[in-house]
């Protein structure tokens, strides 16, 4: 990580106010990212002045995380008065919804610190990216932020930290060895690991569980060599609705969404269908999804999504094609591990 670089952008002699911008419906990894990222700011540039904004607000799970945390969201970021402009989590500026055009327009440096690939759109955009594919979460990019700066970490800042890996691995589900590290290291500094994961725990809404049950009873079910794919249809809780399908035995799920012109679409696959046929989710179809929407796509190997307008029947047997053109490269012809 060039440590030394994103200080020079960040240089308080020339900093007098940075924006930091998370994606719309910002889950726990862009908020933990955001609040220890502006704590550690503060605690070396105290003069500086840091407002953190979610595009369209954060996730309900977020905004029950933002209830212990001391982080107040701006609803309306000052993104045209920013000297440097933080993109946190956000690998495509189409996560920003109307504020995408103030980030076309700004003649700032961009800084962006994420563990997606960046969009090369969004990329010719950006003056630094700090970036690691191999990262859990956007958390354990700013956690070495930390460790390279020399810093130890304060107890809300490692509870900030813990929540967002732990919910962009599943609960660890999908660590790394590296990740483990970095959790044990965090957990140390908190008096209840307990404590703080159960923030991530909330009663499922009845409107999330009628999402649920409305995809399972529309699921169209597909075998591609041998694996069992699903695909559905639902106006909301798309991602919810996916990793619903998969818990009931489909090795890939896709679900859209679709209100007006507007289509989104969720894709979730298990583990061993990512080891076995090296199918990146992100890059291998959420991306063409996203480009066939004439919106943005991306995500990580098991876990994606995109947006944009177009009709969610057209999109489901697109990413259909996508697939079996996908399974059909060598590097995906291995048999399933049972």
């Amino acid at each position: 990580m060039s440590t030394q670089a994103i200080m020079t952008l960040l240089d308080p002699a020339k900093t007098r106010l940075i924006v930091m911008l998370c994606h719309h419906n910002a889950d726990p990894d862009a908020i933990g990212a955001a609040y220890a990222l502006s704590s550690l700011l503060t605690r070396l540039h105290p003069q500086t002045e840091i407002e953190v904004s979610s595009a369209e607000g954060p996730s309900r799970l977020s905004r029950h995380i933002l209830s212990t945390l001391p982080l107040k969201l701006k609803k309306a970021p000052n993104i045209e008065e920013a000297d440097v402009i933080i993109l946190l989590d956000t690998n495509t500026i189409q996560q920003l919804g109307s504020w995408a055009q103030n980030i076309k327009t700004f003649k700032g440096p961009i800084l962006a610190i994420d563990h997606h690939a960046c969009h090369p759109q969004t990329q010719k955009l950006i003056t630094l990216t700090v970036g690691d594919d191999e990262a859990s979460s956007t958390c354990e990019i700013v956690f070495q932020l930390f460790n390279e700066l020399g810093l130890r970490l304060t107890e809300m800042e490692a509870t900030a930290l813990l929540l967002g890996i732990a919910f962009d691995t599943c609960h660890f589900a999908f660590a790394t060895s590296t990740t483990l590290k970095v959790v044990a290291e965090i957990s140390s500094i908190l008096p209840d690991v307990r404590k703080v994961l159960s923030l991530l725990s909330l009663p499922m809404e009845e409107s999330e569980r009628m999402a649920r049950l409305k995809a399972s009873k529309r699921v169209r079910l597909i075998k591609l060599a041998d694996w069992i794919t699903a695909f559905s249809k639902v106006s909301t809780y798309q991602a919810s609705a996916a990793r619903a399908l998969l818990s009931l035995g489909a090795h890939m799920a896709v679900v859209a969404g679709q209100r007006g012109g507007n289509v989104s679409v969720s894709l979730r696959a298990s583990q061993d269908f990512y080891d076995s046929t090296k199918i990146h989710l992100g890059r291998s179809l959420a991306q063409p999804l996203g480009d066939y929407l004439n919106g943005m796509g991306g995500g990580h190997a098991v876990a994606a999504g995109a947006n944009g307008v177009g009709d969610a029947d057209s999109v489901l047997t697109y990413c259909v094609d996508l697939l079996k053109k996908a399974l059909s490269q060598p590097r995906a012809t291995k048999s399933r591990v049972s």
